[in-house]
């Protein structure tokens, strides 16, 4: 048990609003947790590290440093939602609270495997917070200090949290810590126009074809590539200038130009996250937590045609396949490096938030049985002119590509775990599809999360195979 201390006889209160971005992820996430995030380890450690109150003390700890890992939603409004945080009033209720959301389980004779399955919302932070916070927890675990010493370091922890002379905060959502926007109507309206004439050049049109039959059916299959052949696959691609990133956007462009016969009129449409986080002001009076949303969104074009090795040879094909891959080098760097990115992010932020409240009220309509008006509502005046002519805007599929997992891990913090297995990913909507992929413990992974029921069945175990065959055939070298 923790250290007993005076217990206060005050409490601890802190909220807030959610920010635009957490808003697109919450309201969607009422029904059946779409988006939610889990993350997946597997390793070898002596058992004396994972015993399960070293594991809940340690999980105390973390929800401590990092206040929306144990805050609540309230909602009165789609215009109104906080997060709401109430600190524990002692070290023990830290571990009872934290015991709540703590599942332990002995299943297998082999005591030395142990797996964590470590899951969260997405409305309360992104791929990085999560690889960061189980990079933290595994030191705390595979730390050198005993059961005692990591009590004491708890209620440390408590005090310092729940005495501190500041007002309690939680971290301030993404689009409060942007540098702000240069005040007026016209720098307003120019952002607002440089967003919609940057969405229009993004022209895609192609689709997996759907076939619904039935409740969503998530699965994900996975290649795990063995090092010394990522090894030669990282060398391949930064010899040719680009990252393993890169070529993942290649790689799917090319396996479904090889999946489908037609409609090469128009291009290929992906999108990814991209991390907001070295854009964000830094602030020592802000909560230091690194548990917060702070990504954006960026798309890669890229042609839909792609010759048969009968009528180019290999030798060409693989030179398109490296020139593909440069240009969604390109559009990514000129995503993540443009002088308009925070404007264009807040303009995101804010019509994803639009659009979730949107749908949300329909959802909520559905579910209390009030008819839907569909009308078309009465314009007065003249029709708006689009900027440009439109164009089709479909994207084929996202990629989360997190690159390099080992220089999140810092390994040397908990020696005597020997992780064999990361699998990561978050719960699709039905219909839903996402291509992950990143190097961790030295190997490669490509992990393909998607709606099985949702599909029709053939097109994506045809795409699928043809992203395995395609890592062969150009990233592994001759």
């Amino acid at each position: 048990m923790a250290t007993s201390l005076v217990l206060p006889a005050f409490s601890v209160h802190a909220e807030r609003k959610l920010g635009e971005t957490e808003v697109s992820y919450f309201l969607p996430s009422r029904e059946s947790g779409v988006n939610d995030m889990y993350l997946h380890l597997g390793c070898t450690v002596p058992s004396h590290l994972v015993e399960r109150q070293r594991v809940l003390v340690a999980w105390a700890i973390m929800r401590i440093r990092h206040p929306l890992l144990a805050s609540s939603i309230r909602m009165k409004s789609y215009d109104d939602i906080s997060f709401q945080y109430d600190a524990p009033h002692s070290p023990n209720a830290a571990l009872a609270l934290a015991n709540r959301h703590l599942e332990y389980r002995e299943q297998s004779k082999d005591d030395q495997n142990v797996d964590f399955l470590i899951c969260a919302t997405h409305f309360l932070g992104d791929g990085m917070a999560l690889h960061r916070f189980a990079s933290d927890f595994f030191a705390l675990l595979g730390s050198t200090l005993d059961q005692e010493a990591l009590d004491k370091l708890l209620a440390m922890e408590w005090s310092e949290s729940f005495y501190k002379k500041e007002a309690p905060s939680l971290p301030q959502p993404m689009e409060d810590r942007l540098p702000p926007c240069i005040p007026g109507r016209l720098r307003a309206a120019a952002s607002r126009i440089d967003f919609e004439l940057n969405q229009q050049k993004l022209v895609g049109g192609h689709h997996f074809p759907k076939n619904s039959r039935g409740p969503r059916r998530t699965v994900v299959p996975t290649i795990c590539i063995e090092p010394y052949k990522t090894k030669l696959i990282l060398k391949y691609c930064k010899d040719r200038g680009v990252s393993i990133s890169a070529a993942l956007f290649a790689l799917c462009n090319i396996a479904w130009a090889r999946t489908r016969s037609g409609g090469w009129e128009l291009p290929v449409m992906m999108y990814s996250a991209l991390n907001m986080r070295p854009n964000l002001i830094a602030d020592k009076k802000l909560n230091d937590s690194y548990w917060f949303l702070a990504i954006g969104y960026f798309n890669v074009v890229l042609p839909s045609f792609f010759p048969g090795i009968e009528a180019e040879g290999h030798g060409k094909l693989a030179g398109m396949f490296w020139h593909r891959a440069r240009a969604a080098k390109a559009q990514s760097i000129q995503a993540a490096k443009s002088p308009l990115i925070v404007s264009r992010c807040r303009q995101m932020a804010v019509e994803r938030g639009r659009r979730a409240r949107v749908w949300a009220k329909e959802d909520d309509d559905k579910l209390a049985g009030v008819p839907s008006h569909s009308a078309a509502p009465i314009v007065s005046g003249p029709v708006p002119i689009p900027l440009r002519p439109n164009a089709p805007s479909t994207a084929l599929m996202g990629l989360s590509l997190l690159g390099n997992l080992d220089g999140i891990y810092k390994h040397s913090n908990f020696p005597d775990f020997k992780f064999h297995t990361l699998t990561t990913g978050s719960r699709q909507r039905s219909g839903g599809m996402l291509l992950f992929g990143y190097t961790f413990a030295d190997k490669l992974w490509i992990s393909f999360g998607y709606d099985a029921n949702g599909f029709e069945e053939t097109t994506v175990q045809k795409f699928w195979e043809n992203i395995v065959d395609g890592v062969e055939e150009f990233l592994v070298p001759a």
